[in-house]
């Protein structure tokens, strides 16, 4: 899909409805660029090799952010309906992270399935329109559902807005038969697929849209008048389109300099039903035949090409080149670069580490609160449809800190301070058991009672 197409498109159908549009045509060029690049279609790449740079910064910032993640729905009863399909999200997290980082956002949105239950949809910033905000939160938004049938290209544009405490949500759905286009518009129910859908549905009370909607935590240095997310590696543009061609260049070292024997033709044996020279079985792209002219006669001659290859320094300039990638795109040097390479001193590590951490934090809170959002989501339309129980909720969360944290030297130098006296033993057993204080003390005294040794 043409995302800026389909945003101007969006434009015209909707130039009724009184939006503020919170979007503009370039803020819908760099979606649909960032799009392009994690799905290796970059403008750069008809003519040079892909390094497939733009996913590996992606889903290494998704897996850094969801590591070890734990969080739960409790409370109630309520809580625990909630839960079971809460669990489902989050084992689905890291690779639907891994989209919003590359793209700018998400959208959690909750559904109700033709079976009475409920479930999750995830909407990637390319298939979602911002529309307008107030000083704190979203307030109107577009989802696009799409699919061809034949020629024909059915398009539905589900509409939230909310205006004080109500909250309107808008079914309208087009045919066309061109691409990047709405094309004519029909009733909702003329469409199979969509036909139990309401064409409209209100309601009051509502403080905020009923989805979870995640954004990249960066500042838009390509539109900062944007209140949209943006993708992590949207500061590295212009250095990934040159470490792409430095790869293409790496390749080309490779290639150009690949080992070979020039034959004379004289050498060869002629094959008279092929009418060519034949060369030995296997080792057709190792010899090049080659007339070497000498008087009269041809001369039989074996020439060797093998020249150096000049890895050392293309690689050195690869590395530097990915070197000024992590630093843009908030990543600690050695992830994308060398990690064995002493150019850079323990500091400089310790601090990209610790930029890297600083950031993945920011993306842990942006998170934590788009998965709260979704859960209260969900709850409305329980709420709406009667699918759980009554009853209160809340939602716990622990991350992993281990990017700049070493766990194991952590451990070992609380167990040093154990041993000499400068931490307590329930402490100890309190921070890397999970153990509350009641239950660390007791351990402790049944393994003294029973004369185990301590350490």
């Amino acid at each position: 899909m043409n995302y800026t197409k389909m945003y101007e498109a969006l434009r015209k159908v909707l130039g009724n409805e009184q939006i503020d549009f919170a979007m503009s045509g370039r803020s819908s060029a760099l979606i649909e660029l960032w799009s392009r690049m994690y799905e290796e279609k970059a403008p750069w790449l008809h003519n040079t090799d892909n390094a497939n740079i733009p996913a590996t910064i992606a889903g290494e910032i998704a897996r850094l952010t969801t590591l070890e993640l734990q969080s739960k729905v409790e409370g109630s009863p309520r809580a625990e309906c909630m839960d079971a399909v809460y669990q489902q999200v989050l084992g689905k997290l890291r690779v639907q992270t891994e989209y919003a980082f590359a793209k700018g956002s998400m959208v959690f949105k909750p559904y109700i399935t033709p079976d009475g239950t409920i479930a999750i949809q995830y909407i990637q910033a390319d298939m979602f329109f911002p529309l307008d905000y107030d000083s704190e939160k979203m307030t109107r938004c577009a989802f696009l559902d799409q699919f061809r049938k034949g020629n024909e290209i059915y398009s539905r544009i589900e509409l939230y807005s909310m205006s004080g405490d109500s909250l309107s949500i808008k079914n309208r759905v087009f045919i066309a038969r061109t691409e990047g286009t709405l094309g004519t518009e029909v009733p909702v129910g003329t469409v199979p697929r969509w036909a139990e859908l309401a064409e409209e549905m209100q309601f009051s009370g509502i403080k905020k849209l009923p989805i979870g909607y995640f954004s990249v935590p960066l500042g838009n240095s390509r539109d900062s008048g944007s209140p949209l997310g943006v993708s992590v590696y949207s500061r590295a543009i212009k250095q990934i389109e040159d470490a792409d061609r430095r790869y293409s260049q790496i390749n080309w070292e490779y290639d150009s300099k690949e080992t070979a024997v020039h034959i004379a033709q004289s050498l060869l044996k002629y094959n008279p039903d092929t009418n060519s020279y034949e060369y030995p079985g296997g080792k057709e792209r190792l010899y090049r035949g080659v007339e070497y002219a000498a008087g009269a006669q041809d001369k039989p001659l074996l020439d060797v090409f093998s020249p150096a290859i000049r890895d050392t320094a293309y690689y050195n300039g690869w590395n530097q080149q990915m070197r000024l990638i992590e630093f843009r795109c908030n990543l600690a040097y050695g992830t994308l670069s060398d990690p064995n390479n002493t150019d850079k001193t323990a500091e400089e590590i310790k601090a990209s580490k610790q930029r890297s951490y600083d950031f993945i934090s920011d993306c842990q809170r942006a998170l934590q609160k788009a998965l709260t959002d979704l859960v209260d989501a969900m709850a409305f339309w329980c709420d709406i449809y009667h699918l759980c129980p009554a009853g209160d909720y809340h939602l716990s969360f622990q991350w992993d800190d281990s990017i700049v944290v070493d766990a194991k030297a952590e451990r070992d130098n609380d167990r040093a301070d154990v041993a000499m006296g400068a931490m307590a033993l329930y402490e100890y057993r309190m921070k890397w058991y999970g153990e509350t204080e009641e239950e660390a003390k007791a351990a402790i005294s049944e393994i003294s009672s029973t004369g185990e040794v301590i350490e």
